[in-house]
């Protein structure tokens, strides 16, 4: 590269312009292309859009880099920052002891767990405790069932679906009072198919922390972490949160 045309600017400047050029570099960044609402192919573009889709297009403006973004099944992700192909994750990957031993995690950029739905006009339920005797819904199998039934005295109300979108229906059709699930799940389909006619409400119940997976000493990790921070702070989050899951859910 010639640089004598940066002579006029003094010593200074142009180390000054240099690191700038050099700060916005490309990434590789990965993701699991069948994560909704995180990430997910818009069949009409072609292009990956989704919760975690806008949170890193905003990190990457706001830490100085661009990025290539490429797609792989999710069990692929660790090995692949391991081994140094990719740069950075996102794919809602939960923060874990056994995994920040072989990769850096920013700090936790969405808390997950389970969380209760109800009808739009539902005001009586705001917690776990207000389910007491009520019909509710809840998947065959999930801990989202074991909780109930472990937390609820009077849960003979409980009722196992095999599908989400049953209970979903089941719910709008007034044939069960309430609904929980995974916060992700029922935070979207409030946001969509539902959207007018149930709710989210109440806090989160066991919850997980997802965190952005950066390869083992990246140079990236206080960018990414001034980057959530700052887009915390000014609200852009919490908007991009409710695009895609509704309110904020409140703290217990």
């Amino acid at each position: 590269m010639n640089t004598n045309w940066l002579k006029p600017l003094g010593v200074a400047a142009a180390l000054s312009f240099t690191a700038n050029v050099a700060s916005a570099e490309t990434v590789k960044v990965v993701t699991d292309p069948s994560f909704v609402p995180f990430e997910m192919m818009d069949q009409e573009t072609g292009e990956m859009i989704g919760f975690d889709m806008d949170i890193i297009s905003e990190v990457a403006e706001r830490a100085g880099f661009e990025y290539d973004l490429q797609t792989m099944d999710f069990n692929g992700i660790i090995p692949a920052l391991q081994t140094g192909n990719v740069d950075i994750a996102i794919a809602g990957i939960t923060i874990t002891e056994e995994r920040e031993e072989i990769v850096d995690f920013s700090d936790p950029y969405y808390d997950s767990g389970l969380r209760i739905m109800v009808r739009a006009d539902n005001e009586e339920v705001e917690t776990i405790d207000d389910l007491e005797g009520l019909e509710i819904g809840t998947k065959i199998g999930s801990t989202s069932y074991d909780f109930l039934t472990r937390e609820l005295d009077d849960n003979d109300g409980v009722t196992p679906y095999p599908g989400s979108s049953d209970m979903y229906m089941a719910l709008m059709s007034r044939s069960i009072d309430a609904v929980f699930y995974d916060a992700p799940n029922v935070g979207y389909f409030a946001q969509t198919k539902g959207e007018g006619r149930v709710k989210t409400v109440g806090p989160l119940y066991e919850g997980q922390q997802y965190g952005i997976a950066l390869k083992n000493g990246s140079e990236w990790v206080d960018e990414v972490n001034e980057a959530l921070a700052s887009m915390k702070e000014d609200g852009t989050y919490d908007e991009i949160y409710k695009k895609w899951f509704g309110e904020l859910p409140e703290d217990e």
